[in-house]
């Protein structure tokens, strides 16, 4: 098994980085599923800090106005396509709804970032060959 990142993931939020195209920011698109049902919005980006790069989506759904919204985190190799308004994953509704969910309280971030891409089936960053995710059908 690959040995796990040193580096952390924060919030684009939360960061003092911005992306160099304000056009690329996803932030505020809806998700849809692999078959077009509505999962969300993307509230916001999970950025590696050590190669600043983008590898977890945080999408919300439910509540009102963002109270009393469940978050969930899609690995950004789950992305199928990139559109003005939306971010197509590759996965089904119920399978997103049924991915980890992440507590801080309870839950070391490694550990949960590992069984996330383990639930998802795709390899970690930070394990040996990975490659980053190229999105050529989205404005570079």
């Amino acid at each position: 098994m690959a040995a796990q990142s040193t580096s952390s993931l924060i919030k684009l939020g939360d960061s003092d980085q911005i992306l160099a195209d304000p056009g690329d920011d996803i932030r505020g698109r809806n998700v849809r599923d692999q078959n077009g049902e509505d999962l969300g919005k993307v509230d916001d980006l999970l950025v590696d800090t050590d190669e600043h790069k983008i590898r977890f989506l945080r999408v919300e759904h439910g509540g009102i106005l963002g109270i009393g919204a469940t978050a969930v985190f899609i690995p950004i190799d789950a992305i199928v396509e990139i559109t003005d308004d939306t971010v197509h994953v590759g996965e089904p509704r119920e399978r997103v709804a049924a991915a980890p969910e992440y507590d801080p309280e309870v839950i070391d971030e490694p550990d949960y970032y590992r069984s996330l891409y383990g639930y998802y089936g795709y390899p970690p960053y930070w394990g040996a060959g990975y490659t980053y995710p190229r999105f050529p059908w989205y404005r570079m």
